[in-house]
């Protein structure tokens, strides 16, 4: 059974550093392109970074030069690395699997995803 499992959510002050980790099972996480979203309160779900088979990498323009999308081949992880964070990253993030290729920021496109983790930035 294909499954996602985030975590390293919480809280965190602006300035400072958050890892989310995701623990793929069920298939092999780097034969697809990876994701991460968020959705932030009352806002749309927005497309974070993504994580192509080759290990190439994509960012949202609010994002770029602050995190960080890597895999774990070995362990099946895909991870996240937030630094600098602000309040506008508070949102809930969500880990997402079996993507297309090429890697895309299209939810629809996504065959599996997790059950979010909550980041909250406070100012």
């Amino acid at each position: 059974q294909v499954q996602l499992v985030e975590s390293g959510g919480g809280s965190v002050q602006a300035g400072g550093s958050l890892r989310l980790s995701c623990t793929a099972s069920g298939y092999t996480s780097s034969s697809y392109c990876m994701a991460w979203f968020r959705r932030a309160p009352g806002k749309r779900r927005e497309g974070v970074a993504t994580i192509n088979t080759d290990g190439e990498t994509t960012y949202a323009d609010s994002v770029k030069g602050r995190f960080t999308i890597s895999q774990d081949n070995a362990e099946n992880i895909l991870y996240l690395q937030m630094n600098s964070v602000k309040p506008e990253d508070t949102a809930t993030y969500y880990c997402a699997g079996l993507g297309p290729s090429p890697c895309t920021f299209i939810a629809a496109q996504f065959g599996r995803w997790g059950q979010g983790t909550q980041v909250t930035v406070s100012s």
